[in-house]
């Protein structure tokens, strides 16, 4: 290892050991251990497995699947047994209490496999020489080396067993992309030997995928023998192997579906061109991000299309009937040159959705309603998600009726010229059987108007000037009554205006940052920071600090705590009720172990298959996304843990994260890569929301006044606190160059510097050229406004 690599070494270690509390050994260890001061959840634990079994995809089955216990199969690959729980990096680093391989599930639903073979592949990665190799911060590996498997081994294995399971695994996660190489986005050549050597030698051959990312799948259809089954398993957290091995055995009836496209190759990716550029990164793909792109331009590069995943049962679906509401009232204000004033998503259409299960087996459905909008007009996909659903298990000849609502604004294309969502005049074909229902809009309709973002820095500075708040005073005469105490706002004693009037800029000051360090001492050993009350001064006054945990597969700490399955696999089961009672049951847990702020959900499109934390990230379309999300937020905020969405926005790749400029036109921005935040601040309304580290348009992320104040809070109606993730980068507003870093960023409207200072980054205050008292109290308030809301 050169000088260099020693140095990287020792510097992601400390970053590390500074959150852990110099813990990676502890985090590391399986031996299974329960400290007085820890609690995980049982109740977390069953709906984990529920979520990993109906987040796993049947790509293809020829009969195959499911297996029968009583019929021996042969084990491969030897992820079976070093399986990838979870992603690398803040979002996946749970210290969880156990974790169950495919060789456990195995075992826990009675299946009958080779021994031998199974010991075999036991005692070579034990072997030193071949033991999984566990990296260190951004340099992971993204698979594990596989054993040789001659001919003789796997033909002794035939001797009694028709049926071979063969395990891929594919790691990626933070500051790690997935590699366009052999072991990354590739399969090595030991593993396609292993694949073609068992394809060749048993009746059968089931592969299941263990992966964080989708990777190349064209061998599928290479191989000189095809598969039985393939099956996309994701990475399902601490009951991965238990979810699968319910799945390959019938237990569960498979019904994840994909919320992303498998393309043929990953030059057909619309992304490939610009995706891992190191300084700008141009959008080109525009709006026509996954299914968008491939449906309209390109459905002979599809390999396993958006929404797709099989079932051992059969179904039947029918329209029932579709109802619009409130659309003509919509057409009227737009004849009368008036934007429409309802509530944003309160004119929608209907459509109510038979299911009927008529096969053999008990089993779930997931219903897919598209939408195939006019061609007249603005340029538009071929067809748009519209809505969708999931049925309860059904028996065989039981059937549901599904009620699928879908907002017009689902359905609009934002105009970049009238800046606004508007509905093109024409027909809209709403499609889940394979025959349309058309929903005629006879003219155009201006669903939303939304604030235009700000082309130059001249309107930039006008439109902040023009918003700046006032000073917050204290009604009456404060100054003959004694201090208000933070416990006097709680108890309604006195209003929150009067406490913020009375805090120094000091004070102020330091409610705008956290405590200064990860791993703080305020909270849980191994949190990701604090905020509020992190200073004596503060404490003293009653304002408490609220503590962070990284998220979302769990509660990032020193104490054990659940890991969940990744978010693409909670994507694939489309219940956003099983989501929102894992996320409930999950945040009990975190209360119990001290956690105030979750750091999740994360929400950033899947634009690319290699970005490294698409395994933090739902989907490739925004309304998944978004009401995903949603039932996260609801889930943890319904039991007292505030969420908080990242990373806003476009953190679409990891490589030069904190120097990369997403460059994304306006439409792309409004309809595709913020439109999962927006359905979710509104539905859910999240206590925080944190920003990314990239450029937007030239601007850090939290620096951008646009995001974090006109589109967030004017356009959105958001009212919580805005946070930066892990630290920022030093720089000087454009609009007013006599501010820069803190108070650039108090000004753009990104409240707290998270984990806290650093020695680069100036004080908030630098009068009297920085930025005024009042902006500083605006900051303040909303986070005191936060502590409140969690006392009370």
């Amino acid at each position: 290892m050169g000088l260099l690599q020693r140095r990287a070494r020792r510097a992601a270690q400390w970053v590390v050991d500074s959150v852990m509390g110099n813990g990676l050994a502890q985090q590391e260890d399986d031996v299974a251990h329960a400290n007085a001061g820890e609690r995980t959840s049982a109740e977390v634990a069953r709906l984990a497995r529920v979520a990993a079994a109906e987040g796993c995809v049947l790509l293809t089955n020829d009969g195959t699947l499911p297996l029968k216990p009583n019929e021996e199969v042969a084990v491969f690959g030897r992820c079976a047994l070093d399986w990838f729980y979870m992603g690398r990096g803040s979002g996946g680093s749970v210290h969880s209490p156990y974790a169950s391989n495919l060789m456990d599930g195995l075992a826990h639903v009675g299946a009958t496999y080779s021994h031998v073979l199974a010991q075999v592949y036991a005692d070579w990665c034990t072997d030193q020489r071949n033991a999984a190799d566990s990296g260190w911060w951004g340099h992971w590996p993204t698979h594990h080396p596989e054993m040789p498997v001659s001919t003789e081994l796997a033909q002794a294995a035939a001797c009694t067993a028709r049926t071979a399971l063969v395990v891929i695994g594919r790691c990626a996660g933070e500051d790690l992309d997935m590699p366009l190489a052999p072991g990354g986005y590739y399969l090595t050549d030991e593993e396609q030997a292993l694949l073609a050597t068992v394809t060749s030698t048993f009746e059968r051959t089931v592969v299941v995928l263990n992966t964080t990312n989708v990777i190349d799948l064209s061998w599928v259809e290479a191989l000189d023998r095809a598969p039985s089954a393939v099956m996309l398993a994701w990475a399902g957290g601490m009951e991965a192997g238990n979810a699968v091995a319910d799945v390959l055995y019938g237990c569960v009836n498979p019904s994840g579906r994909l919320a992303c496209t498998l393309a043929r190759s990953y030059k057909d990716y619309p992304s490939s061109t610009t995706f891992g550029s190191k300084h700008k990164v141009d959008y080109l793909d525009d709006i026509f991000v996954g299914y968008r792109h491939f449906d309209t331009h390109a459905p002979q590069d599809v390999l396993f299309c958006f929404g797709h995943g099989l079932s051992y049962t059969t179904f039947s679906v029918e329209i029932m009937g579709v109802e619009t509401t409130e659309l003509a009232a919509m057409e009227q204000k737009t004849a009368d040159y008036q934007a429409w004033d309802g509530t944003p998503g309160s004119a929608h259409i209907g459509v109510r959705v038979r299911v009927t299960n008529i096969g053999a087996r008990a089993g779930r459905r997931t219903v897919l309603l598209w939408c195939q909008p006019p061609r007249e007009g603005i340029p538009k996909p071929v067809r748009i998600l519209a809505a969708f659903g999931k049925t309860c298990e059904l028996l065989p000849g039981e059937s549901q009726v599904l009620e699928l609502a879908c907002s017009a604004k689902n359905l609009a294309s934002y105009d970049k010229d009238s800046h606004a969502f508007v509905l093109d005049a024409g027909s809209y074909q709403l499609d889940c059987t394979g025959t349309a229902t058309i929903v005629e809009v006879g003219q155009r309709v201006v669903v939303e108007s939304c604030t235009p973002l700000c082309q130059s820095s001249d309107d930039l500075r006008e439109r902040i000037v023009r918003n700046l708040p006032a000073p917050i005073t204290a009604n009456g005469s404060s100054s003959a009554k004694k201090p208000v105490l933070f416990d006097d706002v709680i108890d309604g004693r006195a209003a929150l205006d009067d406490f913020v009037a009375g805090l120094s800029d000091k004070e102020l000051e330091a409610l705008t940052c956290g405590e200064g360090a990860m791993n703080s001492t305020l909270g849980t050993p191994g949190n990701a920071g604090a905020f509020g009350g992190v200073t004596p001064s503060l404490r003293k006054r009653g304002v408490p600090a609220a503590i962070c945990a990284d998220g979302p597969s769990g509660g990032r700490l020193q104490r054990r705590c659940s890991l969940l399955p990744c978010a693409t696999t909670l994507a694939c089961t489309w219940d956003t009720d099983l989501v929102q009672r894992l996320y409930a049951a999950t945040g009990n847990e975190l209360r119990a172990n001290g956690v105030d702020v979750l750091l999740a959900p994360g929400m950033n499109i899947q634009r690319d298959p290699r970005c490294g934390r698409n395994f933090e990230y739902f989907s490739e379309d925004p309304l998944v996304s978004g009401l995903m999300a949603t039932a996260v937020v609801r889930g943890l905020q319904g039991v007292g843990v505030a969420a908080c969405p990242k990373h806003f926005a476009c953190n679409n790749q990891e490589t030069r994260r904190n120097t990369s400029d997403s460059c994304v036109s306006e439409r792309a921005l409004r309809e595709i890569y913020l439109r999962g935040f927006e359905i979710c601040v509104r539905k859910a309304r999240p206590a925080l929301i944190m920003t990314s580290y990239n450029k937007v348009n030239g601007v850090w992320a939290h620096y951008s006044y646009d995001l974090a104040t006109t589109v967030l809070r004017h356009d959105w109606g958001f009212g919580g606190v805005v946070i930066t993730d892990w630290w920022m980068r030093p720089a000087r507003s454009p609009e007013f160059p006599k501010l820069r870093n803190n108070a650039y960023r108090i000004r753009a409207g990104v409240d707290v510097l998270m984990p806290g200072s650093m020695s680069h980054v100036a004080r908030v205050m630098e009068r009297p050229k920085g930025i005024s008292r009042a902006e500083l109290q605006r900051s303040a308030r909303r986070v005191l406004a936060f502590l409140v809301s969690k006392k009370g």
